[in-house]
């Protein structure tokens, strides 16, 4: 019997806006983009210009630092821009769909390639670049061997897509991409599940299974290294994201690349919350447009579209594009506007992660948050509170404090090989010194990688 790992820590925000859980199919036509920008570490060379024709899975550029690792197309058309931005830095490549998703060819017969065949496939086709590895969360070297995989097979984040009715039906899929990854490494596959929900990942063969059962952080893939194997210093293991295991499986069954991936829609300002399939990339009014758009909005209010959750998301605006691994498109109010006495007022309608509000008298009120910071940064203020949101054994605060002095031998002692920026997104949403703790941790993460 597989074990369940319970966690206590934590917490969960719920929102209003979930997604009902109903598909619509959004068509292959339009503009789709792939945005160096997405690629924690990446600087791109460009191998296209406008005009060129590619199929899906055409290189469009390459990591200079890296050369061997693509970022493909996930549409067959012709390339339609290349926008920069200050200092001519590439922010995206823009395809234009033709509609026949005509795609590359790549060696995909399992059984008869080699590991290094493998990783070779996985390069060319650009599906590389959904492996993420830890420590640091940046794109793994192909020549470093991981300890593990680890897959987690939900999210616990707010609004988030709910796993298990979007990988309906990817089950061969998803069986394909286990059998891929136990090929890449001489360790174990694991796969975090959510305790008492059916997946149909609970029937894949080939990887050792785990159940977590508590709030959010507890989809956290981080998380769940931690309480299974953790990593030390030395050690490196590899994380892909589900439905990205999924589109592996997809490449080494059919032999085409075929981006499609299935995102929620959701958030407060969504007319009617969905779920779209779609190509990975699309754009992001297209995909919102499908969904059913956003809610008319009054004289003077905006709203705020992110990519990805609330705690981690990117800003983006309508006419930018989903990134590559989107899961979840969020609109929420922006936080625009200033509130008279606002500290002073009762605040039923404001979510507190501790006591400052008579709101935590309803545990499962759903609230309509905007993203006002409701104050300034100011000096760190010891309260413990990030020690309750963690379920990790791990001080958030010394190792922010380590990470602003550059301590590195503190930074490792503390723990800096185990966490990325979205196992502390929750400290900094409760933060009371409203302090950009995900940049921090990011920037100390970067230093280790030029200073080590």
């Amino acid at each position: 019997m597989s074990k369940v790992i319970k966690l206590k820590k934590g917490l969960d925000i719920k929102l209003v806006g979930a997604a009902e859980k109903t598909v619509v199919e959004m068509p292959v036509k339009g503009l789709f983009a792939v945005c160096p920008t997405d690629y924690e570490g990446c600087t791109p060379k460009i191998l296209v210009k406008a005009g060129d024709v590619v199929k899906a899975g055409s290189p469009l550029f390459f990591d200079k630092n890296r050369p061997e690792v693509m970022f493909c197309s996930p549409v067959s058309g012709v390339v339609n821009a290349i926008n920069r931005g200050e200092k001519r830095k590439v922010l995206s490549v823009v395809v234009e769909a033709d509609g026949k998703q005509e795609s590359e060819t790549f060696a995909t017969d399992l059984a008869a390639l080699s590991r290094e065949e493998l990783i070779k496939t996985l390069l060319d086709s650009g599906l590389w670049s959904l492996f993420l590895q830890r420590p640091y969360g940046v794109i793994p070297s192909s020549a470093v061997a991981p300890r593990a995989i680890f897959i987690s097979a939900f999210d616990s984040a707010p609004l988030a897509a709910d796993m298990a009715f979007v990988l309906e039906g990817e089950k061969d899929n998803l069986q394909k991409g286990i059998e891929v990854l136990s090929k890449l490494t001489d360790g174990k596959v694991y796969v975090g599940l959510k305790s008492g929900v059916k997946s149909v990942c609970e029937d894949l063969q080939g990887a050792e299974k785990f159940y977590f059962d508590g709030p959010h952080p507890a989809g956290n893939v981080g998380v769940q290294i931690h309480h299974i194997a953790p990593v030390s210093a030395g050690e490196v293991v590899w994380t892909v994201n589900v439905q990205d295991l999924a589109i592996i499986g997809r490449l080494f069954r059919t032999g085409a690349l075929d981006m499609t991936r299935t995102i929620a829609v959701t958030g407060s300002q969504i007319e009617k919350p969905k779920y779209v399939k779609c190509v990975a990339g699309a754009g992001i009014n297209a995909v919102v447009a499908a969904a059913g758009g956003l809610k008319a909005q009054k004289e003077g209010e905006s709203v705020r579209l992110i990519d990805g959750n609330v705690l981690t998301g990117t800003k983006r605006s309508a006419d930018d594009y989903c990134s590559v691994k989107c899961n979840q498109i969020t609109a929420i109010p922006e936080g625009d506007k200033y509130e008279f006495l606002g500290w002073a007022m009762p605040r039923l309608n404001k979510f507190s992660a501790s006591h400052s509000y008579f709101s935590w008298l309803c545990p499962k009120k759903e609230y309509d948050l905007d993203t006002n910071l409701n104050g300034g940064v100011r000096a760190y203020v010891v309260t413990g509170l990030y020690e309750k949101l963690l379920p990790m054994d791990i001080y958030p605060m010394y190792l922010l404090k380590a990470i602003l002095a550059q301590d590195f031998d503190k930074m490792i002692g503390l723990g800096i090989y185990e966490v990325v920026e979205e196992d502390l997104a929750l400290c900094e949403f409760a933060d009371p010194s409203k302090t950009e703790i995900q940049t921090i941790l990011r920037d100390g993460i970067n230093l280790m990688i030029k200073e080590m």
